[in-house]
């Protein structure tokens, strides 16, 4: 009986290892999902540097060798919360929490 004691423990072992090498965290069968996560982080990155250019425009416009009077007034509005006389001004009331909260009968 002693002999097949190693045998038995190394057969468990390549059992369980080749368990994992098919459908582990990185194994053959997932490589469907890590595709898909791929394809989401590849969109994240896209949105991302698209936002940063948009940045880095707005920026630029804000320096003084290439100011933007239109976007400087805008920032000094938004940041200011000043409003030209000729601006139409609309407010927006936000349903207060006791509103959104659905009523109990």
């Amino acid at each position: 009986m002693k002999p097949y004691i190693p045998s038995a423990v190394l057969l468990l072992l390549i059992a369980y290892l080749g368990v994992q090498a098919l459908t582990g965290e990185r194994g053959l069968l997932s490589g469907g999902a890590r595709d898909a996560m791929l394809e989401r982080r590849e969109s994240q990155l896209a949105d991302i540097l698209e936002e940063r250019q948009d940045l880095e425009v707005r920026v630029r416009y804000l320096r003084t060798d290439s100011l933007s009077r239109d976007l400087l007034e805008e920032r000094a509005r938004a940041v200011l919360g000043f409003a030209d006389p000729r601006d139409y001004v609309i407010r927006v009331s936000h349903p207060t929490e006791e509103a959104r909260a659905p009523r109990r009968s």
